[in-house]
């Protein structure tokens, strides 16, 4: 789910610095050729076959139409869930839901207790979310009088003895007695290691106006997280555990979510005049009655069901193949502000496939869907449910490549949210910093639009580390710098280290051996390590859990004259923050000669011995933007012959900046 309004702040800010640093210091033609960055790296180099192949234009569906498929033939998932649910949407907006949940106990332990996550309750008064968002999100505030919440009404087992009396919420995470995003009960029989237990419940969802991935606005529905939804319970060595248990958090103001793969059947109730787009794929007709409308899904191997609704939807569908995509019905849900759009938002989503699934791996589903809000409903745009995505809301006919770039950026999250589920509550970069990543490879290959990642890295000011609860973070800005961008360019800086083969090999390999599980960031770094036969800890523990950025600067210059004539120069480099790598260094003299040298970065600080026959003129480190994770790069210069209480330390590079700032304005 992309922050692209934090990066625009950010983005505003720094040019603001950078060109008042730029009016001040003055810089010259020499220091600009010197120094300019390399263009971006060219797109991905992929075979022909992963191109999307020429299939006949996208045609508007039949509102009825239902995609000949059928459920997996094998289980991809150990499927632990599997629910059957029924929902009405009243004419009000209210969600009136019956479910009939099992669930599996995967360990070895009996377990007595179960807990349901009741996340619209975080849309209601004094909830942990709205104390921590401010009742906003990605600048879309929640509006006076919209407020929502979800209300068991009955709870049974499947033989019909009535367990609502044991309910009661729980707060793991702060204790704040008015949350109640998290519910637990005890069970009238403890489920031993391999067997399941179902219960039947009924509930009513009052939905709010759209505002943080749900609601209503007007006659538009999103129904996300909006049914009572069974916690995960991990296994010894799931995410480097040491001892089984359940997974237990609330709902807070910058987490997303953590499910257990399972098996949905839902039929969603809507007036005849709604069209339904939902995760799965549909199984019979919707057949119009009594001013009325039954549709019904179904998927398996998912780890959430996700719905939308509108009598206004445009819709769109197609099939696509391609290396990796055996076969999918791409389905668009169009607001009538974008039907005209179709093209692209068609062209995304096969480019997008055809290069993840030969990237990575198999997409495994079925379908894809595609749903474009309307302006008044932003705060449902750009959010991922397995097979289903939301795009950004409608809100201009001519948009610019946020249509694309939003796009893509859901569609990678099928592989690293939907398909390798990572606990979004506590490892959050391993879906959104693995996303934001695949986001700028998507971009690049497809379209020829690359980011500028020494410019990204100066948004870092406040670097935390990323194996951390999302709740923990200084604020919604810190989260979305961390998770999303930081997050990215650690992936980057792996790159950087063992370069684009081997990282697409990382990538992959990772992808392979955790789909259809929960990994975190120790099984990352194992993947690293396989691939590249080489230890990472120094790495990893750097900037994955201490949360530090690279800091190479050019300390000291001291240059006087050599006895036998000519200069002598003692420079003094120093590494303060980050994990030890090579670095070039470049020297250049006043008659013009440059001198590059390479420090492999493994002590804190070195002093280099240089003799010339004329004085040194300055000095920088990795003056081509290597080190992806070095944000402070004020102090990668030093010019050698303005007296030290003057010496003026500039950014390397800081007219490219400006000009790539005033670029990236229109993102």
């Amino acid at each position: 789910m992309p922050h692209r309004r934090t990066y625009r702040m950010i983005v505003l800010a720094v040019s603001a610095v950078v060109l008042i640093g730029s009016m001040r210091f003055g810089f010259s033609d020499a220091w600009k050729s010197q120094f300019a960055p390399p263009a971006s790296a060219n797109a991905l180099e992929e075979p022909a076959s992963a191109q999307p192949k020429a299939n006949p234009p996208a045609k508007p569906a039949a509102e009825s139409e239902v995609v000949p498929s059928a459920p997996q033939p094998v289980a991809l998932s150990n499927r632990l869930t599997e629910y059957h649910i029924s929902v009405r949407l009243e004419d009000d907006g209210t969600l009136m839901g019956e479910q009939t949940l099992s669930w599996k106990n995967p360990g070895r332990k009996i377990v007595s207790d179960l807990y349901l996550h009741l996340y619209p309750n975080a849309f209601s008064p004094g909830s942990t979310f709205l104390s921590e968002s401010g009742g906003q999100l990605r600048g879309v505030k929640m509006q006076p009088g919209g407020e929502g919440a979800i209300t068991l009404t009955e709870l049974t087992t499947d033989e019909g003895e009535t367990l609502l009396p044991r309910v009661h919420y729980v707060q793991p995470d702060d204790g704040n007695v008015k949350d109640r995003t998290l519910a637990t009960l005890r069970l009238p029989e403890a489920v031993r290691p391999g067997q399941t237990v179902t219960l039947k419940m009924k509930f009513t969802v009052k939905l709010p106006q759209v505002f943080a991935r749900m609601g209503k606005a007007g006659d538009f529905v999103m129904a996300g997280q909006w049914f009572p939804k069974v916690a995960v319970y991990e296994t010894v060595g799931t995410r480097g555990r040491a001892t089984e248990g359940w997974n237990l958090h609330q709902y807070h103001g910058d987490s997303e979510f953590y499910s257990d793969f399972g098996i949905y059947s839902v039929k969603i109730d809507v007036p005849d005049t709604h069209i339904v787009a939902a995760t799965g794929f549909q199984t019979k007709t919707a057949s119009a009655k009594n001013g009325r409308k039954v549709y019904q899904f179904y998927a398996d191997d998912v780890h959430d069901f996700g719905w939308a609704a509108s009598p206004r939807f445009t819709t769109v569908e197609d099939s696509f193949s391609s290396v990796g995509v055996p076969g999918v019905r791409i389905k668009l849900y169009l607001d009538p502000q974008h039907k005209d759009l179709a093209d692209r938002y068609m062209h995304a989503a096969k480019s997008a496939l055809a290069k993840l699934g030969a990237w990575y791996g198999d997409y495994p589903y079925t379908t894809l869907s595609v749903i474009v809000p309307p302006a008044d409903a932003e705060g449902a745009g750009g959010m991922e449910y397995p097979t289903l995505v939301t795009a950004a809301a409608a809100k201009d006919d001519r948009p610019g490549y946020d249509l694309e770039r939003t796009l893509v950026h859901e569609i990678a999250h099928q592989y690293w949210y939907g398909i390798v589920a990572t606990n979004e509550f506590e490892e959050a970069w391993l879906d959104e910093g693995f996303t934001s990543y695949t986001e700028d490879k998507l971009m690049s290959s497809i379209y020829g639009v690359s980011s500028n990642t020494p410019l990204e890295a100066s948004y870092l000011t406040h670097p935390e580390p990323l194996k951390r609860d999302a709740w923990q973070y200084g604020s919604s800005n810190r989260y979305a710098e961390n998770v999303y961008m930081r997050g990215k360019l650690v992936l980057k800086a792996i790159e950087a280290k063992v370069g684009e083969s081997a990282m697409n090999k990382i990538m992959r390999a990772y992808f392979q051996k955790y789909r259809f599980r929960h990994p975190g960031s120790a099984e990352f770094q194992k993947v690293v390590e396989s691939v590249t036969k080489d230890k990472w800890n120094d790495f990893f523990q750097a900037y994955v859990y201490r949360g530090e950025m690279a800091d190479f600067a050019v300390d000291s210059i001291r240059t006087l004259p050599a006895d036998k004539g000519g200069y002598q120069s003692l420079v003094v480099l120093r590494r303060n923050g980050g994990s030890a790598q090579p670095v070039t260094v470049l020297f250049h003299f006043a008659d013009g000669t440059a001198v590059r040298k390479t420090w492999d970065g493994v002590q804190n600080h070195v002093q280099l011995e240089l003799k010339h026959a004329v004085p040194l003129d300055y000095v920088a480190v990795d003056p081509m933007y290597d080190i992806v994770l070095d944000n402070y790069r004020f102090n990668n210069y030093l010019k050698a012959e303005v007296p030290k209480k003057e010496r003026t330390r500039l950014n390397v590079g800081i007219s490219q900046l400006i000009e790539t700032v005033l670029g990236t304005l229109a993102w």
